[in-house]
Order: structure tokens, then C-alpha cells, then sequence
């Protein structure tokens, strides 16, 4: 008896997807409800478990684009498990599996010359390590590396339990062959190797973010205002409470926690900033208002932004937000963030400053009316105390709210930044939510 594999219902808007990797090899036993493929979407990345025990038999490939109710695959029932095995992890795959390593080439003269340095080795014509067949990879990725002769214990895996994807195997070539003069790149380029351009397919999550930028700015008003806060009180305050914090709560005192409750009793003040603009029962543009504060945070992962909501921030405690943030930021890295956890945010915020930003403007979230802008922490010469007329060095942060002037006035997104700046610069307002 077999039992198809069937690409399940992820959500209301998603109609298809693309196999990101088979986690169990065709031919290997499973066990039931063990996964055995990844399906990347544009929304998210999930796991398919085995509807059953048995021998898989792929009919779709990695890299195919699948409709949701589509059999990729099926599980012979009738099939016994193998003695001594415990499952059908995908690696190390059988021999038969290994992708043909590539013939060694007639060497040239230009090859025959000695390397200025080890790195100088062109990547495309070294032949692939033996240590590839073992190597915990998809097969794409395997195939990818055997053919540029690339040794994969050199490459860390973004997949499903460190598992080495396609894209690691090019971001891989891409970094090293970026170098100087005693890079691959620059190594072909003497020898007289004509230069070369890749192509490489979007995937179905960056096709939704790009298409939902273009959207904000193309529907929403979009405007941007900007302020300065002095982040000292926060340092100091941060300093001196952060051990206890973290043996009592068991997770760190960061900054989006002050920032995330400032937000939300600035949201308070400023309720359209919380607000959509939505269609009403007659069809016309209507205000939804909201007494909640769904606060999406800006979370970088490994096959691009993802903003899973924390609900009713505006109850929760300090430890409660870090420990989620916490909790959001593994889940993104390891693409186990869910459809439902990304939807109904009622405001935004991302920081750029932990890659560096200086300063930017970030984009509205549809159909969220407001997003705030974190960046990098500079020491500036700056007036201190305020109103004294000296200048001090003090760690300054620039944020940026931008928002939709269809609903929101620039008087009120103006306050409303203000409002989160003073609850920064004098932490006890929040805590006395002032």
C-alpha cells in the first residue's frame, strides 16, 4: 500500500511553493510524521512530515515549484524498516546518489604555472574532495560543489539542522572569488578565462517582500520624519541592572525592549498611527481603529526579512518582550517562523543599527499606516544637559517614523516620535507610563 505525499494548505493566500530540500532520501525508510521535505513559500519556509511509515519515492525534484494539494511523492506502506537503522535521514545518501565527480581537465599552460598564493587556484577547475559524498547537503548543493571542486566542510548550512542548500554553496563561490588580486576572479582574468554572469531563480519569499515594497510605495502617501535620542539613560540603566535581570528572567535586558514599550504608549497617545486605512461595508475607504497595540518586529533570516507580530504588546513586561524577541529571532534563523505569526501587526519596527545603519528610511508595512526606524549608536558632540549650553559626548541614536499622510497628519507623527524620544531619554516615564 502506498500513501501519497501531499503539499498541505498553508494558508489562505498561499497557492504553491518550491521544494527547498528532501530531508529524506528516495529509497530511505521514514517514520511516520518525520519530515521529509521543506517547502519554501512566500510567506514561509515549513516542514512536510510523512503522512505514514515506510520507503519514500520522490516524484517531484528540488527546485520544482508545487501547487498546494499537489503529490510530490509517495510512502510504500508494505515496505519493512531496515534492521538497525533509526529513520531515513537524507545523509549520508546512498553512493548511487552521489552526483558524478568531474574529469580531470588537460592541464594549459597557464594552469601549469605555480599559484602566487593557495586562494589564487581557480575554483571551477579543482577537482571535487572525496569528503563531499558525506557531507550533510542537498543534492543540488553537492552537485553545485563537486562540479566547482569545492570541499563543503569549508561552508556552514542555513537549512534544516545545519543541511547545506544551494544558496550556501553560491554565496560561498560568490564571497571568495570577490577578492583581491590573488582571487579566483583575478587569477582567471590573467590567464584570460573570459568572464562569466549567473543567473539565480528569486524565491517565492523575496518575490513577496519585493512586491509588497512596491506596493507600500506606490498606494501609501509615504512620508518620513526624523529626531535624535541620547541613549545614555537607557545605557546606564541597562548596566546597572542587566545581571539581575538576566538570573532573574533568565534572558538579556536589550534595547528593543524600551523601545518596544515606549512605542506602545506613544501608540496610545496617537491611536491613528495604530489604525488602517480599509474598506468599508459601501466600498469606500474607511478607518479600522485598533485597542490593541500588535507590534511586528523587522527579524533577519537567512532567506530574507520576516516580522512576526508580538500581540498585545502593550501587556507585556520587559522580560515577556525580550524573552519573544528571543524566541522570534531563533525560530527566524532556523525558518520555523509560522503564516500566522506574521500576520495582524498593527505597527512596526526594525533596526538597521545592528547591521551598521547610520540612518535611513525604513518602508511602510501594508496595510500598517506607521513603521519606526532604529540605527547604529554614535558618540556626537552634542548639548548636555540640555539647555546648559556645554557639550559632551553622549552615545546618540537617530529614529525615523514613516508614515501614511492619508491618515496620519505630520503634527502627529511628528509627537508621536517625540513622545517615543522622552520615554527613551527618561526611562522612568515608562515605568510610571507618563
Amino acid at each position: 500500500m502506498a500513501t501519497q505525499i501531499v503539499i498541505p494548505n498553508v494558508g489562505e493566500s498561499v497557492t504553491s511553493g518550491i521544494i527547498s530540500a528532501w530531508t529524506v532520501a528516495d529509497g530511505a525508510y521514514v517514520e511516520r510524521d518525520q519530515t521529509v521535505l521543506e517547502l519554501e513559500t512566500d510567506k514561509v519556509t515549513m516542514e512536510v512530515p510523512a503522512p505514514a511509515s515506510g520507503v519514500v519515492k520522490h516524484s517531484a525534484n528540488e527546485g520544482d515549484e508545487v501547487d498546494v494539494g499537489a503529490a510530490v511523492g509517495e510512502i510504500d506502506e508494505s515496505a519493512e524498516k531496515p534492521a538497525g537503522t533509526g529513520g531515513g535521514e537524507k545523509s549520508p545518501e546512498p553512493v548511487a546518489e552521489a552526483a558524478p565527480k568531474p574529469e580531470p581537465k588537460p592541464e594549459s599552460k597557464a594552469e601549469s604555472k605555480p599559484a602566487p598564493a593557495p586562494a589564487a587556484a581557480a575554483v571551477a577547475t579543482a577537482p571535487a574532495p572525496a569528503s563531499n559524498a558525506e557531507a550533510k547537503a542537498t543534492p543540488l548543493a553537492r552537485k553545485l560543489a563537486d562540479d566547482q571542486g569545492i570541499d563543503l566542510k569549508a561552508i556552514s548550512g542555513t537549512g534544516a539542522a545545519g543541511r547545506i542548500r544551494e544558496q550556501d554553496v553560491l554565496a560561498w563561490i560568490q564571497t571568495h572569488q570577490n577578492g583581491t588580486a590573488g582571487s579566483p576572479t583575478a587569477a582567471a582574468a590573467s590567464s584570460g578565462v573570459a568572464r562569466e554572469a549567473r543567473q539565480e531563480r528569486m524565491s517565492p519569499m523575496r518575490q513577496a517582500i519585493a512586491s509588497r515594497l512596491v506596493e507600500a510605495q506606490q498606494t501609501a502617501a509615504m512620508l518620513t520624519t526624523f529626531n535624535e535620542v541620547d541613549m545614555g539613560a537607557v545605557m546606564d540603566l541597562r548596566k546597572q541592572h542587566k545581571d539581575a535581570f538576566g538570573e532573574k528572567h533568565g534572558v538579556n535586558l536589550g534595547f528593543m525592549s524600551f523601545f518596544v514599550k515606549a512605542c506602545t504608549q506613544a501608540l496610545q497617545k496617537y491611536p491613528l498611527i495604530n489604525a488602517y486605512i480599509t474598506k468599508g461595508d459601501n466600498g469606500k475607504p474607511a478607518i479600522e481603529h485598533h485597542n490593541y497595540n500588535d507590534v511586528a518586529i523587522a527579524v533577519s533570516g537567512p532567506k530574507g526579512l520576516v516580522v512576526p507580530v508580538l500581540r498585545n504588546a502593550e501587556r507585556m513586561s520587559f522580560a515577556e518582550i525580550e524573552s519573544n524577541i528571543k524566541d522570534m529571532a531563533v525560530r527566524a534563523r532556523d525558518g520555523k517562523i509560522t503564516l500566522e505569526e506574521m500576520q495582524g501587526g498593527t505597527f512596526t519596527i526594525t533596526n538597521g543599527g545592528i547591521f551598521g545603519s547610520l540612518l535611513s528610511t525604513p518602508i511602510l508595512n501594508p496595510p500598517q499606516s506607521a513603521i519606526l526606524g532604529m540605527h547604529g549608536i554614535k558618540k556626537r558632540a552634542v548639548e548636555y544637559p540640555a539647555g546648559s549650553g556645554q557639550i559632551a559626548l553622549r552615545p546618540m541614536m537617530y529614529l525615523a517614523v514613516s508614515y501614511d499622510h492619508r491618515i496620519v497628519d505630520g503634527a502627529e507623527a511628528v509627537q508621536f516620535l517625540v513622545s517615543i524620544k522622552d520615554a527613551i531619554e527618561d526611562p522612568a516615564r515608562l515605568m510610571l507610563e507618563l
